[in-house]
C-alpha cells in the first residue's frame, strides 16, 4: 500500500462523516440545543445559589454561566462521541462497517480515521457554540479561541476514543442507548463540568476523588486553561494517556482474531 492509498482512504472517511453531518442536520441542532438549555436556563437559575470564587484559571469573579461554557463544550465532545460510536454500531449491523474493515488498510488507521473524522464535526460543533455564547456576552480573551483548538482536538479524541471502544463491545444497536446512559451522565456530573472541584470535596469526600480522576474532569480543565490562554500539564498528560489507553483497547476490541468481534462472531456461529 502506498501513501497515496493511505490519504485517499482518509479523505474518503472523513468526507462520508461531513456528509453525513451536512445531510443529518438534526443532528448539529440537537448537538446545541443541550449546552445552550444549560447555558440559557438552569445558568441563570443557578447563578444566584452557585457563585464561583476566583480559581484558576480565572483572574476575578465571574458568573456561573461563565464557569460552565468550557464544561459545556466539554458535553459537545463527548456527546458527539457517542454519536460516532452509535454509527459505528448501526454501521457495523447494516453491512457498510464490515466492508470498510476489511479493506487492505491497517484496522488501526480506518478507526483513527474514523475517530479524526468525528472529532472534525466535533469541533465545528463546539465553535458554533461559542459564537453564540458570544452573542450571550460569554465571552473570553480573543487568543483563547485559537490555543482553546488543540484542547478540543485532543479532549475531543479522547471522548471519541472511549465511544469507540463502547462501540467495540456493544453488540446489538438497541443495547447502546442504555449504555450511553450508563457512560455519559456518571461521566458529565460527576466532574468539573458544572461545579467546582472544592465545592465538591465540600459535600463529599469520596465524590471529590471520583471527580478528580474521572477523565471528562480532566478534558473540561484542559479546555477551560486553553479558552484564557494557559496551559494545564496535569490535565494534558491525563487526556493523552486516558486517549492511547481507550484507543488501544478499542483497536483490539475490533481485531477480529483477538477482540470482542471474534466472540460475537463466535456467538452467531
Amino acid at each position: 500500500m502506498r501513501l497515496m492509498h493511505y490519504v485517499r482512504a482518509l479523505r474518503g472517511i472523513m468526507g462520508r462523516e461531513l456528509l453525513r453531518f451536512v445531510h443529518q442536520r438534526e443532528r448539529f441542532v440537537s448537538a446545541l440545543v443541550r449546552p445552550l438549555v444549560w447555558l440559557f436556563i438552569f445558568a441563570a437559575g443557578f447563578r444566584s445559589t452557585l457563585g464561583v470564587a476566583i480559581i484558576p484559571p480565572y483572574e476575578t469573579y465571574i458568573l456561573y454561566e461563565v464557569y460552565i461554557t468550557p464544561g459545556l463544550l466539554g458535553m459537545i465532545l463527548l456527546f458527539n462521541g457517542m454519536q460516532s460510536s452509535l454509527s459505528m454500531v448501526y454501521d457495523r449491523e447494516m453491512g457498510s462497517m464490515k466492508t470498510l474493515l476489511v479493506c487492505p488498510l491497517p484496522r488501526w488507521y480506518l478507526l483513527v480515521g474514523k475517530l479524526l473524522a468525528g472529532v472534525l464535526v466535533a469541533v465545528l460543533q463546539a465553535y458554533t457554540f461559542l459564537l453564540i455564547a458570544w452573542f450571550y456576552d460569554v465571552q473570553a480573551p480573543l487568543e483563547g479561541y485559537l490555543t482553546v483548538l488543540p484542547a478540543l482536538i485532543l479532549a475531543g479524541l479522547m471522548l471519541g476514543a472511549l465511544g469507540l471502544l463502547l462501540s467495540s463491545v456493544i453488540k446489538q444497536l438497541e443495547n447502546f442507548a442504555g449504555v450511553m446512559n450508563f457512560v455519559i451522565f456518571p461521566m458529565f456530573f460527576l466532574s468539573t463540568a458544572l461545579y467546582p472541584l472544592w465545592k465538591i470535596q465540600e459535600s463529599s469526600e469520596l465524590l471529590y476523588v471520583l471527580a478528580s480522576y474521572n477523565p471528562f474532569s480532566q478534558a473540561v480543565e484542559l479546555i477551560r486553561f486553553a479558552l484564557y490562554g494557559q496551559f494545564n500539564p496535569y490535565a494534558c498528560v491525563y487526556t493523552s494517556v486516558a486517549l492511547i489507553v481507550f484507543l488501544i483497547v478499542a483497536i483490539i476490541g475490533y481485531n477480529p482474531s483477538r477482540g470482542m468481534m471474534q466472540r460475537k462472531g463466535g456467538a452467531a456461529a
